[in-house]
């Protein structure tokens, strides 16, 4: 028997006992909770063998890079906030994306210049893997990548969403510019996908078959690294051997901050995503929410003023902290306190009015998030993306893996700042090197010094108000967490000057809703979903283990 089928015997007998799989899970040992159930299997069985949290993490995500390929990934970046189950040790991986060493601040002013393969940055998510594994991992790195190798090798059954998101990106891309994209991912028969259908991907088995033997530098300077390079020239990209071998992730402190009774453990710039949400919830917490009640009209209109105020701030301050000064104030309770009080409880503020020495002139991102408890009590909150569905669409050749299309999130235009959304202030703007500033915003929540809730969740800009919203369902609310991530959410980001409303809240709460429009809110027209907040909550009572799933998308918890 070859190594490998030994390590999937072993992986198969540990997932045999006491194991649980729904959407919903109750449990004593461990837990995961990811968009993809054989991704939740893989990281599962890596606890069940006395792996650590992060063990779980890296099963997990490299799996997602094999089930989910609209956002898990090999080619893209993200975020791991790791906290051990008491006191202090907590630790931030920073594995986003960076600019090439050839890139400019004026590179995408001309539209000709805007091609799929200049979009791509230096990828970070296997480095990023690799660095929090080898602080925190207890099993061998071949053992954790394995299930994802053997998953691509000999295929897995699709479920209904993952066959939708591969029809709709097959119709809109044409094989004459994606052709790497149709030969990976589009039926041998030309037929649409069907839930049940096989996806085998053989290309990435081999890729994560070397990622598995030989490490991340397969990845960043061995023959992997050679098919980007050579995909970077047959497109024009800017991504070079130099940048792949020169490219770092970063361990960095939490961000932490207290909301209520609670601690909450975020993730720093070069994310945006903690402090944006530090600063939102040190507004909201001078707003008794409680007795207002979760749907009123006064704890809506609150939710939104916070939001329209730090979106602004996040705007005007926030990027890379490798050459951009953060103020300090933006995570100041006195600060926020002074913003709050700025807040007109019967009427909107036109976000114009916030603009300041911002001038006015006259994303449809696809990340996931997943969250894993071990039985020591220890969580990781991760988050990681490749920008918009399926990235690029570039698939290596020879790879079979995605590219990103991160450069996106950087501002493309200098100094242009407009009503639409599109933002141009200087510390997201274009450098080589330079992290693009990003929304993700995995967290860990803590009372009386243990963890309460583990959560996160993709969706681009929305990912803070998803995030914020289930803060405020578990600690204002004191929501079970399937009601919790169930519950309807709103978004409000600065510019455009619209609410963003789930269709629940829209059509159960059609009163409050009204109110909000006479205080003088604008209500987008669009309804749709928002984020997909996989989440963990500890029963600070009996220690009890909950996943839950969120079902906006699909999902799976799976604990023992």
């Amino acid at each position: 028997m070859s190594a490998t089928a030994i390590l999937l015997a072993m992986f198969s007998a540990s997932a045999r006992a006491e194991e649980r799989v729904s959407d919903l899970v109750r449990c004593r040992n461990g837990v995961v909770v990811s968009v993809s159930q054989p991704a939740s299997q893989a990281g599962l069985q890596a606890l069940k063998r006395n792996g650590s949290a992060v063990d779980a993490a890296v099963a997990t995500a490299f799996a997602l890079a094999v089930t989910y390929p609209a956002a898990g990934n090999i080619g893209g970046g993200g975020y791991m906030l790791v906290a051990p189950a008491e006191g202090g040790g907590s630790a931030v991986f920073d594995f986003r994306e960076t600019a090439p060493s050839a890139a400019t601040v004026d590179m995408f002013v001309e539209e000709s210049a805007r091609t799929p393969h200049r979009r791509v940055g230096v990828p970070g998510t296997v480095r990023g893997l690799a660095l929090a594994h080898q602080r925190f991992g207890r099993l061998p790195w071949r053992e954790l990548v394995v299930p994802a190798v053997e998953l691509a090798r000999e295929g897995f059954a699709i479920d209904a969403a993952v066959a939708a998101d591969l029809n709709k990106v097959l119709a809109r891309s044409g094989i004459a510019r994606f052709p790497g994209l149709h030969q990976t991912y589009a039926r041998s028969d030309g037929k649409p996908w069907q839930a049940g259908d096989r996806l085998v991907q053989r290309e990435l088995a081999e890729v994560l078959s070397a990622i598995a033997d030989h490490g991340p530098e397969a990845f960043y300077t061995g023959p992997v690294a050679g098919l980007i390079v050579a995909e970077m020239r047959r497109g024009g990209g800017l991504v070079t051997g130099d940048d792949l071998a020169g490219y770092r992730p970063i361990e960095r402190e939490p961000l932490r901050t207290t909301y209520r009774d609670c601690e909450i453990l975020a993730v720093p710039p070069s994310s945006s995503g903690g402090t944006t949400l530090a600063l939102a919830l040190n507004m909201l917490e001078t707003f008794d929410l409680r007795s207002q009640g979760r749907w009123s009209p006064d704890t809506l209109h609150a939710m939104i003023e916070s939001m329209r105020r730090a979106y602004r701030e996040r705007a005007c301050y926030l990027g890379d902290p490798n050459g951009t000064e953060i103020p300090a104030r933006l995570l100041d309770k006195q600060y926020a306190r002074e913003l709050a009080a700025g807040i007109n409880p019967r009427r909107a503020t036109p976000s114009i009015e916030l603009a300041g020495d911002i001038p006015i002139a006259g994303e449809s991102q696809q990340t996931t998030h997943f969250s894993v408890v071990d039985r020591q009590g220890a969580a990781v909150s991760l988050t990681y993306t490749l920008e918009n569905a399926f990235g690029s669409r570039v698939v290596v050749a020879g790879g079979g893996f995605l590219l990103n299309d991160e450069m996106n999130d950087f501002n493309w235009l200098p100094g242009v700042t407009d009503r639409t959304g599109r933002i141009g202030t200087l510390p997201n703007q274009i450098a080589a090197g330079k992290r693009m500033l990003s929304s993700m915003c995995p967290i860990v929540v803590r009372r009386g010094g243990r963890t309460l809730l583990v959560t996160g969740s993709p969706g681009g800009r929305t990912i803070i108000n998803t995030v914020l919203c289930m803060v405020l369902n578990v600690v204002d609310f004191d929501m079970e967490i399937r009601q919790a991530v169930d519950a309807p959410r709103l978004h409000h980001q600065w510019f455009p000057d619209q609410v963003r409303l789930e269709p629940a809240l829209a059509q159960d709460f059609a009163g409050a809703v009204e109110q909000l429009r006479q205080r003088g809110h604008s209500i987008a027209d669009k309804i749709e979903p928002q984020g997909d907040a996989h989440s963990i909550w500890i029963d600070p009572r009996t220690g009890e283990l909950v996943g839950a799933a969120d079902r906006r998308e699909s999902g799976s918890a799976a604990g023992y």
